[in-house]
């Protein structure tokens, strides 16, 4: 190991010899300290709080030096995920009545499809996704992607699944009751492709928010996705 980092044996053996200075004992004291303090708070306290945990012991600790601490003993605060409404219901446009009626069996493809629009939060602000899933094999056949959530991003998702699967038409299509989903241009696009519109009952989640959650994991990893919220 020496001759690779090109280190003499002796300088190797006096540093592993050498005592700890007086900066590297108060790290080892206001680690112990800080992982006290943060098992203590149910690990979901930050540096902010650890700081002023210490300054109550009478230790006056920057928040840069709390931080690099607690990931050098791998200690992480656990945040809040973050919420974000998807769906608008507040609208004049007209709402389909709920032609499927939590019938979710489907005894082969390109029979019932769900659509539904997720987000994710990064370093840039949201990302809205729109997804398309057939009941039939839960599969996500159709989605779009945009920092805009538009009456486009649902047309978008819903084209890519009509061009991939070119279902027949009197396909069941149901969302929840979204301005995106009850706007003009989608209706439109419904009635060009011969699609059914249904939508759930006005506050009700379960008729289309749980298929689409049992199917997330895999669909949208596989689509390059990971950490989606579903509303």
């Amino acid at each position: 190991m020496c001759w690779i980092l090109n280190v003499s044996r002796a300088a190797y053996y006096e540093w592993r010899s050498r005592p700890k200075t007086s900066r590297e004992k108060t790290n080892d004291l206001l680690s112990d300290l800080i992982k006290e303090i943060f098992g203590q708070q149910r690990n979901g306290c930050g540096t902010r709080t650890i700081k002023k945990a210490l300054l109550r012991l009478g230790y006056r600790v920057s928040r840069r030096r709390i931080g690099r601490l607690m990931r050098a003993e791998g200690l992480f605060c656990k945040t809040k995920k973050k919420f974000k409404a998807t769906t608008n219901s507040k609208h004049d446009n007209p709402v389909a009545p709920n032609r499927l009626n939590r019938e979710f069996t489907v005894d082969k493809p390109n029979q019932k499809w769900v659509g539904d629009i997720t987000y994710i939060w990064t370093a840039e602000g949201w990302l809205y996704l729109a997804t398309v899933i057939d009941l039939y094999s839960r599969k996500m056949v159709g989605w779009s992607m945009s920092n805009r959530m538009t009456q486009d991003l649902v047309n978008q998702a819903l084209l890519a699944a009509i061009w991939s699967r070119k279902p027949p038409k009197g396909l069941l299509w149901h969302t929840d009751r979204g301005s995106q989903y009850a706007s003009n241009s989608h209706r439109e696009l419904l009635e060009e492709h011969g699609l059914i519109q249904s939508m759930s009952r006005k506050g009700n989640c379960w008729d289309t928010g749980s298929i689409i959650k049992m199917a997330d994991n895999y669909r949208l990893t596989h689509a390059g996705i990971d950490q989606v919220s579903l509303c």
